[in-house]
């Protein structure tokens, strides 16, 4: 399978991803509480906006403004019928920038889909199961793909099982996947995965890459 984002790595020695979506467009008047992946739908000017602004700062990698676009995010917000347009919505914005960037400085760039947690807790300690993550996650992954996503990037996790289901709905689109997780100052995640546990897994189920992201641990 090829991957984008180890090309670049075989190429350059690195890979420079962007930076946070939500907290940039709280600048741009998103207000605290409103999901940033309506914006794909309501303002994506703003959303390109910042893909370029990333771009012109010299990311090779940009993910999606989709990171809580899951219907199990977005039924807070009454817009859990909308998880298809917002994706591909998402993924079309940032291709866009890519393709122009790629136009204007003959530097070819990645786009990577973001996913994000569901919200919801597993069993025992929660109601979620296995295969209804499975198909939050799959309506997600799909409609990224089919926007042109070349990477699809499992981000912020906490727990196995949500990765384990995830990765299961984004293999089946045929890209490489990435999944993270968040690890705290005692080197365990919030569900007290640690990173040795986590590489053995991700191994295991098959991953293209993996990682920690957006924690005050290692």
């Amino acid at each position: 399978m090829n991957n984008p984002i180890t090309d670049i790595i075989e190429e350059k020695g690195w890979c420079v991803a962007d930076g946070a979506t939500g907290s940039n467009l709280f600048g741009r008047g998103l207000e605290a509480g409103y999901p940033p992946e309506l914006w794909c739908l309501e303002r994506p000017e703003e959303v390109a906006w910042l893909h370029r602004e990333f771009l012109q700062a010299g990311a090779d990698l940009i993910l999606t403004n989709s990171f809580g676009g899951n219907s199990s995010r977005l039924e807070l917000h009454a817009s859990e019928q909308r998880v298809g347009e917002i994706n591909f919505a998402a993924a079309q914005i940032a291709r866009a920038a890519t393709k122009q960037h790629l136009e204007e400085t003959g530097r070819k760039t990645v786009v990577g889909g973001s996913i994000g947690p569901t919200g919801a807790l597993f069993a025992p300690m929660g109601m979620l199961d296995h295969e209804q993550a499975f198909l939050i996650f799959t309506e997600q992954a799909k409609a990224l793909a089919e926007g042109g996503v070349e990477v699809l990037w499992i981000e912020t996790m906490s727990c196995i099982e949500e990765v384990a289901a995830a990765s299961e709905a984004a293999q089946k689109t045929g890209l490489p996947v990435c999944a993270t997780l968040t690890f705290d100052t005692a080197k365990r995640s919030m569900m007290g995965v640690t990173p040795s546990q986590f590489a053995k897994f991700a191994r295991d189920i098959g991953l293209n890459m993996v990682g920690a992201n957006c924690g005050v641990g290692p």
